[in-house]
């Protein structure tokens, strides 16, 4: 039976049908149910953790099931959550925001304090706290969004300034610099107490794989498409007469509310909230991680936010040892600071490794296939 060809659609030579599946039908996108294996693996594999003795020496501080290994690790899948908020915003839409943490602290802040001062239950106070971050980040979107470039990044500046000085002086609903502790009172008992730490890893999990998928599903709607060729070349997208700002602002909207859902599930895990996840630092924390990760990358935002969280606690780990204590000045000073080891890290990472962890590891996976096919290829020749 001789293989049957198709005509290629600009020069009109043979070209070779796709293989074809059991049914005869050619096999498209074969590869997608093995991936989704792939990530339901990974998501069983970390569901199970808090249920087995597994140390990592280096890594971990102690087994996967003690409740500080758990708390480290479920921090790590919330800043992993937060960094793919930031991806949809900066990664998608190019729109470089440098106030992103607002939406973290009012996530945070907005559920402590309706929990503090209202007699609703979790749920209802999560609901509340979702729809005035919502209303916010519609309004200040729609605002910031009337400039662009360095100007909008600007504007984000300083509307998370505002927000961080409202934080810190208002004491008395805030707490101001001593933060925000969380109140209990309507918190189910399952969510509170280090006994518990294992249930809110596995919030932690949840939250990680909603926002994944959200994430994942506005990056392939049309409106996604829309935002990825707006940041390309906005005039070109005008020109076919969508509208670049309505797109902008919805990316804008749904990172920030994704944030908003991030916050308050921070809040539960730390049982409270303090004025730093509302500086602009902490904004910048979150561009390092998602470019540490991988620009343009949901799997690099996942890879950079637990990479960075769990390098941050180790390396303020190794800072406190007495074997860097014990080195001399010239190596004790800045492997004494955690932030030193990490910026050095970032730089080498945006020299030396422009697609991040992800693009690095795509890389040897690709120098890796390259070196085999010499081999394979050579095989094929021997045969009939």
């Amino acid at each position: 039976m001789s293989a049957t060809t198709d005509t290629h659609p600009d020069t009109g030579t043979p070209q070779p049908a796709p293989p074809a599946g059991p049914t005869g039908a050619p096999r498209r996108g074969a590869g997608l149910p093995l991936r989704l294996l792939v990530v339901l693996g990974l998501v069983v594999l970390l569901a199970v953790l808090p249920l087995v003795d597994l140390s990592v020496p280096g890594v971990l501080p102690g087994a996967t099931y003690t409740p500080g290994t758990l708390q480290l690790m479920a921090l790590a899948l919330v800043f992993a959550s937060l960094a793919l908020t930031y991806h949809v915003i900066f990664g998608v839409a190019g729109l470089l925001s440098f106030g992103h943490a607002l939406y973290l602290a009012i996530g945070a802040y907005g559920l402590g304090v309706v929990l503090e001062r209202t007699d609703l239950g979790l749920v209802p106070a999560m609901l509340l706290t979702l729809l005035v971050g919502a209303v916010v980040a519609l309004v200040l979107g729609a605002v910031g969004l009337r400039v662009g470039g360095i100007s909008f990044a600007m504007v984000t500046l300083a509307f998370a300034q505002a927000g961080s000085v409202l934080i810190r002086r208002n004491s008395d609903v805030t707490g101001g610099e001593e933060g925000l502790r969380l109140d209990t009172t309507h918190v189910p008992d399952a969510l509170v107490g280090v006994a518990d730490t294992r249930n809110l890893y596995w919030v932690a999990l949840v939250l990680l794989v909603v926002v994944f998928a959200l994430v994942t599903w506005f990056e392939r709607s049309r409106a996604g498409h829309v935002a990825a060729a707006t940041r390309e070349n906005e005039l070109r997208v005008r020109v076919l007469g969508l509208r670049p700002f309505a797109v902008k602002l919805l990316a804008f909207v749904t990172g920030s509310v994704l944030a908003v859902v991030v916050g308050m599930v921070y809040l539960l895990l730390q049982s409270g909230a303090t004025p730093r996840i509302a500086s602009a630092d902490f904004t910048l924390t979150i561009l390092v991680i998602v470019v540490l990760g991988g620009l343009g990358s949901r799997w690099g935002a996942v890879v950079g936010g637990i990479v960075y969280t769990l390098l941050d606690q180790r390396l303020t780990t190794l800072a406190a040892s007495d074997a860097v204590e014990s080195l001399p000045a010239v190596l004790s000073v800045p492997l004494g600071e955690p932030l030193f080891i990490l910026g050095t890290l970032f730089i080498l990472v945006v020299l030396f490794v422009p697609g991040g962890l992800v693009g690095l590891g795509a890389r040897l996976a690709g120098a890796r296939s390259r070196a085999a096919r010499p081999g394979a290829l050579a095989a094929g020749e021997d045969g009939p």
